[in-house]
């Protein structure tokens, strides 16, 4: 329904795009062409079918464009990615038995079910993945060049 809906608002924009151009403008002319209108349609009638078109087709954008914003709110209330994270525990406690420690991409592979809910009770931990380098052991304070 709703793809629907968007392509019947696009093709009312390029509608009103299309008329609007057509227009004559205040300062000279429009896509229309110059010269005297003889014809299907005068001057005065072609202005006046133009501005009845326009007005339609505004109509028209602004209907879609509020049943385009109903169906995309339709959904629910806006959620949160974070609405379904574990909250982090404080400094020097650990994460509540239930929900598990770790990081968002753990919680997340949990959650699909890629990776078990957490070591069993008296395993030992896990251990730390290999690092292909090895970091200095202690910090040191950068060297500034000083000027004689």
């Amino acid at each position: 329904m709703q793809n629907v809906l968007i392509i019947i608002h696009l093709i009312i924009v390029l509608a009103l795009i299309g008329v609007v151009l057509l227009q004559r403008s205040e300062g000279g002319m429009g896509l229309s062409g110059g010269g005297g209108v003889s014809g299907f349609m005068t001057g005065r009638g072609q202005a006046n079918a133009l501005t009845r078109a326009t007005a339609i087709l505004a109509a028209l954008f602004f209907v879609t464009s509020l049943a385009l914003t109903i169906l995309a709110t339709r959904g629910g209330a806006p959620r949160s990615i974070l609405d379904g994270t574990a909250p982090a525990a404080p400094a020097g406690q650990q994460a509540p038995a239930g929900q598990g420690g770790g990081n968002v991409l753990e919680q997340l592979q949990r959650l699909q079910g890629d990776q078990p809910a957490g070591p069993a009770p008296g395993a030992p931990a896990p251990a730390a993945p290999a690092i292909p380098f090895q970091a200095p052991s202690a910090p040191t304070a950068p060297t500034v060049p000083q000027s004689q």
